[in-house]
């Protein structure tokens, strides 16, 4: 989803890729609802609670703008008085409506803490974890006065290296299962490669999935564009390096010097890497390499220092996703100085783990992470930010208390019922394409029942007791948090895939779709206002949350989740007919997002975008279909003056009301797999309906002949 908060900014939890993890973002699974999963398809409406037609729409008419014309500009008629008087936070690149979600949330976390700081926690309980490692994040003070203490010993371990075999063990022992599902499309993380922890795509066992790494800024296109406002974010990158080395004490009157050639290595790194559309297209990281042809494949960094440094003792197959890239970084190894190889160590271990060093290296940070790279302009509180820091390191922990306190069974079942109606409305749509062979309707069939939904918490939660938490160490705690987590995805190699394995905390304001398990995430927190609000209409809740569901539903069977069949393996399923037609579709709709432009020759990617913009389109539709029959064939109540479509209508596009920086707008679009906000809340255009409820007809902006209208599940 779109601009999601998950409260993970100091240490990023290491996760999946793109084709392995999509959440519904910007920006990604208990069994809980297990008996759904085994049932046949659902031709009538699980009952849903709704409210009477003298209830709450749901709808924020004092955010409308109803001197907008809809057909003309549907944002606008939707948002357009919340887009007048809201201002952006000094410490947010945007505002909007995940934020609005992530604001409660933290503020139900911070009375947790808060109880828990006036408690006394039994020693080793993850109570006393969470206190501990919140108090030694919140004292700066603390942190200024061991200056760069903490982290000698990771210094030591870089100044020590002497040889290519030196260099590949510390390689392996900074390797971190760092890839971010929230963010995923990025595939970034700082060490020189990626690890993942997961089915094969090609099904099968588990194992670990290699990928590229080891760059500073967002991808690779920020080093090579020769764009004016990307070569001037180079310059401040360099900038930053030299800043950071300087006040680490790392290096005197030569830190531009060195700073200039830890950039011009990492420049080498980014052209070492796959493009976005290679990364994106999975098909071709179907790879599994032994470890004997790691060293085959890859030569350059000697591989056996490399994994024994990761305590990586794996004997099995290895998924190579990026295949090209991984032998060109891996060359870097051997061709590179030594020297600048330990220069670039030990200022990404100093970058990366600023939030819990000293005060002026926290702020070097900020200034480029937030304020050039997205244009913030002052930094989130302290207090705040040990939320988010608590949340990445101990998140299960936080998600038990969290769910018990604030999130009801009485929600939890609605949703279910929810789920069940949009799975069977999805399926509905399956049988009625009149273009899709029997075969491929029923593997498809097959694969929509087959989904596993977890809602709200997992069944199981993370056991922290391996992870020692120490009173007023924030930098070793953070290490420590990091190297858990890695241990604990490691510990899945040789087990069976858990295909209800959670992968986001329930206090998380996003939903994700897992290709490879055939699963879906929908943690607590996004389901509540304003996604979600028991006392509202029905229709306003299956525009809103529906929505979301039917997304990430949708998402098995977009131009990447459609090529995984219902055991989560990647496997044509289909006919060459229906894969044309299912193409000719998505062409469509890519070039109807090529079109938008929010700024003087800034493009959304239409095809970079797609996958995204597929589930909204068919997850929109599908959620409509479930409201309709959740009214078992009686009319909607008209609330406000609303009809029920305009409602459901109405409540999408306002979930997608955002507001970004320019410099934030811009990283989206450059890097991110989905489109902004304002543009996502125009799906309504593909949809019959729409036109019908707002009476958008030909000569209006907004309108789309039926025949450009995407058709798409």
């Amino acid at each position: 989803m779109e601009q999601a908060y998950q409260g993970v900014a100091d240490r990023r939890r290491l996760r999946v890729a793109r084709a392995l993890a999509t959440p519904m973002l910007a920006m990604a699974l208990a069994v809980s609802a297990g008996a759904l999963n085994a049932r046949p398809v659902v031709k009538r409406a699980v009952p849903v609670a709704a409210a009477k037609a003298t209830g709450d729409a749901g709808i924020q008419i004092a955010n409308m703008d109803k001197s907008a014309k809809p057909g003309d500009d549907f944002y606008t008629y939707a948002n357009g008085a919340w887009l007048k008087r809201t201002e952006i936070p000094a410490d947010r690149a945007s505002v909007g409506s995940f934020l609005v979600a992530f604001n409660t949330t933290e503020a139900q976390l911070n009375t947790l803490i808060t109880g828990i700081l006036a408690s006394s926690p039994a020693p080793g309980s993850d109570a006393q974890k969470i206190r501990d490692y919140y108090r030694a994040y919140l004292d700066t003070a603390a942190i200024d006065a061991k200056g760069m203490a903490p982290v000698q010993a990771d210094l030591a371990r870089f100044a020590a290296i002497k040889t290519r075999t030196d260099l590949s063990r510390v390689l392996g022992e900074n390797l971190r299962a760092d890839t971010d599902p929230l963010n995923a499309t990025n595939y970034h993380t700082e060490n020189l490669f990626g690890l993942f922890i997961t089915q094969a795509l090609k099904g099968g066992e588990v194992v670990p999935y290699i990928m590229q790494g080891g760059l500073g800024m967002p991808e690779r296109d920020y080093y090579l564009s020769t764009d004016p406002k990307m070569v001037a974010l180079q310059g401040k990158y360099r900038a930053y390096i030299a800043t950071i080395l300087t006040d680490a004490g790392l290096a005197g009157a030569d830190a531009p010097e060195r700073a200039g050639k830890i950039y011009d290595l990492e420049l080498k790194i980014a052209q070492a890497h796959e493009s976005r559309e290679e990364s994106e297209d999975f098909q071709h990281a179907n790879t599994l390499w032994t470890r004997a042809e790691l060293a085959q494949k890859a030569p350059g960094i000697d591989w056996d220092a490399m994994l024994t440094g990761a305590h990586l003792n794996w004997k099995g197959d290895f998924a190579a996703y990026h295949d090209k890239a991984i032998p060109k970084l891996a060359a870097l190894v051997a061709s590179e100085p030594i020297d600048v190889w330990k220069d670039w160590l030990a200022f990404h271990q100093v970058s990366q783990y600023a939030s819990v060093l000293p005060s002026k290296l926290d702020s070097d940070r900020f200034a480029f992470y937030s304020t050039a790279l997205s244009g913030v302009a002052q930094p989130r509180p302290r207090d705040k930010r040990a939320i988010a820091s608590v949340n990445g390191a101990l998140g299960d922990a936080m998600a038990r208390l969290y769910v018990e306190h604030y999130f009801p069974a009485s929600s939890k079942t609605r949703i279910q019922g929810m789920v069940a109606n949009i799975k069977a409305a999805f399926a509905t749509r399956i049988q009625g394409l009149d273009w899709m062979a029997p075969s491929t309707k029923a593997e498809a069939i097959k694969k929509v029942q087959g989904i596993i939904v977890g809602i709200g918490y997992p069944d199981t939660w993370t056991d922290y007791a391996p992870l020692t938490i120490v009173p007023g160490e924030a930098y070793a705690n953070a290490v420590a948090a990091s190297k858990f987590d890695t241990a604990h995805q490691l510990a899945k190699l040789g087990k069976p895939q858990d295909r209800g394995e959670w992968w986001l905390t329930a206090q998380t304001v996003n939903a994700l779709n897992l290709p490879v398990q055939n699963a879906l995430n929908f943690p607590a927190a996004i389901l509540q206002k304003p996604f979600f609000d028991p006392a509202a209409d029905a229709a306003f809740n299956y525009g809103a949350v529906g929505a979301v569901i039917g997304h990430e539903i949708s998402h098995s069977f977009d131009n990447q989740g459609a090529a995984f069949d219902s055991t989560g393996a990647l496997r044509n399923w289909w006919t060459p007919e229906d894969l044309k037609r299912f193409e000719a579709a998505g062409k469509l709709l890519a070039q109807e997002f090529d079109a938008y432009e929010p700024y003087p020759g800034l493009h959304v990617k239409g095809e970079l975008t797609l996958s995204e913009n597929i589930a909204d389109v068919a997850g929109l539709a599908a959620s409509l279909d479930a409201y309709h029959a959740s009214l078992h064939g009686k009319p909607a109540p008209v609330i406000d003056g609303m009809t029920g479509d305009q409602r459901f209508f109405l409540a999408f596009a306002q979930s997608w009301a955002e507001k970004y920086r320019e410099a934030a707008m811009r990283q989206i679009i450059a890097t991110n797999g989905h489109a902004p906000g304002q543009y996502r809340a125009l799906t309504v255009r593909n949809l019959d309906a729409w036109y019908a409820a707002f009476g958008v007809k030909p000569g209006d902006k907004l309108y789309l002949p039926p025949e450009k209208r995407a058709k798409i599940w």
